[in-house]
């Protein structure tokens, strides 16, 4: 038994499905596991198109890596501009980001434009834009439940973000 189950079981009558009955919290939920699915599927999609593009498995593999390398370059400063913006313009800016590189990813391959390093500069782009929001939507649950479901939205907001990966 984890820790959530432990305490949720601890406290009856709480239900870990309360934070989605917050309109704000449930829209911003479905939304964020939607984007995670979606997520998945790029990182699946690209790495096969690589495959098309070159035989290379050092190059196959360096998709993962333009997928991940975001993370590590600004995870940190990402985290601490969360915390000094307004997190709801941080998350439009990066959504906006994120649906542009992929638009731009999916028009390139759609004219047949696209280069092992075209997609990889995409794929960094995609990872830049995930790197740059998930401090931000993790930072803004607080402020969309009450501290009363605090618990149960941390535990679903990690539940939807395992879906990734």
């Amino acid at each position: 038994m984890n820790v959530v189950q432990s305490d949720l079981s601890a406290r009856p009558g709480i239900s870990a499905w309360k934070p989605l009955r917050q309109p704000v919290f449930r829209a911003l939920w479905i939304a964020s596991l939607t984007s995670n699915i979606g997520t998945w599927m790029q990182n699946v999609g690209a790495a096969w198109l690589m495959t098309s593009l070159t035989p290379s498995p050092v190059v196959v593999a360096l998709v993962q890596a333009a997928t991940s390398l975001p993370v590590f370059l600004v995870g940190l400063p990402a985290g601490a501009l969360a915390d000094i913006v307004d997190r709801r313009r941080l998350l439009i800016v990066s959504q906006g980001w994120m649906l542009l590189s992929a638009a731009a990813l999916g028009v390139l391959t759609l004219i047949g434009f696209m280069s092992p390093w075209v997609l990889l500069a995409l794929t960094f782009a995609l990872g830049l834009g995930a790197a740059m929001n998930t401090p931000a939507w993790q930072a803004i649950v607080p402020e969309v439940v009450s501290p009363s479901e605090l618990q149960e939205a941390v535990a679903l907001n990690a539940a939807g973000f395992t879906v990734d990966g």
